[in-house]
């Protein structure tokens, strides 16, 4: 099977967002798009009969619409239609199994309630996807490209993987963008003090951790030598250091570990924060 990029369709606002976004990521990649519905009660494919009496009506010119809309915006891209009689939730996982990506629609979330309930299909792929797994919020105004502005990774100090930033990396080189990585330290008990914090503390933190964080980055910058690439160490917590720099990004990119067997799936904080509050692209790649 050729390598694809792989968008979840249901019709939603979201998850039309999400293929626009995909097909784009897909030409500026060399792959095609794979568009998936899947939904338990689609018939198995009968002979051709009239639309009134096809089960499949529906689901068939949602899928058709799309492709329509991708092709003419990007004319030189396979576009795949794909129409799966499975639950949703276990299509996607195994679709993401032979993908480059799986790119979803994302609500969008205005309160604390509603930050609960990102979604019954999209929280559970991505927390068990084998591959990368991008989610996209729906946005009324973006009709054209994906502006360019930057591509940001959050970076442990010692436990960053290759899978994360080949990514990151990789999708800064195809967008022609730089590439921010953020880490985030909570300050120290001993570097508080009541008129705020220490700074003599605060220097040495930061010194000491951008000096970590060049030698992280020095191979992957020797390996994509094209991309520009700048740091950003914030004494805060590294959730929240990382939705602070997300801002204006044109992809935000997440790692988190691979379950392992008998562990349940799960999202650290990290990935939950930038999911949940984070309002570009966000892309959770699993790694060991």
């Amino acid at each position: 099977m050729q390598p694809v990029v792989t968008v979840g369709l249901d019709g939603s606002p979201e998850s039309l967002a999400a293929a626009r976004w995909a097909a784009d990521e897909a030409e500026k990649r060399g792959l095609a798009l794979r568009l998936l519905h899947a939904w338990p009660l689609l018939a198995p494919e009968p002979a051709p009969v009239p639309a009134e009496v096809d089960q499949n009506y529906w689901a068939k010119r949602l899928m058709h619409t799309a492709q329509a809309e991708l092709q003419a915006r990007h004319p030189g891209l396979t576009v795949l239609g794909n129409l799966v009689p499975e639950d949703a939730q276990e299509a996607l996982v195994k679709a993401a199994s032979d993908a480059e990506m799986l790119v979803l629609g994302s609500r969008g979330l205005e309160t604390t309630v509603e930050s609960y309930f990102l979604g019954d299909i999209s929280m559970p792929v991505v927390a068990r996807a084998a591959r990368p797994v991008v989610l996209v919020r729906a946005d009324p105004a973006a009709e054209g490209p994906v502006p360019a502005h930057r591509v940001v990774v959050a970076l442990k100090l010692h436990d960053s993987s290759e899978e994360l930033l080949d990514f990151a990396f990789r999708t800064a080189a195809v967008r022609d963008v730089p590439l921010l990585a953020v880490h985030g330290r909570s300050l120290p008990l001993h570097a508080r003090t009541p008129w705020g914090a220490d700074h003599t503390v605060t220097e040495e933190m930061t010194n000491d951790a951008r000096e970590a964080l060049c030698k992280v980055l020095r191979p992957w910058h020797e390996k994509y030598p094209q991309v520009e690439v700048a740091d950003s160490i914030r004494l805060t917590s590294p959730a929240k250091a990382v939705v602070q720099a997300s801002e204006g990004a044109t992809l935000l990119v997440v790692g988190r570990r691979a379950h392992r067997h008998g562990v349940a799936p799960h999202l650290g904080p990290v990935a939950h924060a930038a999911l949940h509050h984070g309002r570009c692209p966000v892309a959770v790649v699993p790694h060991d």
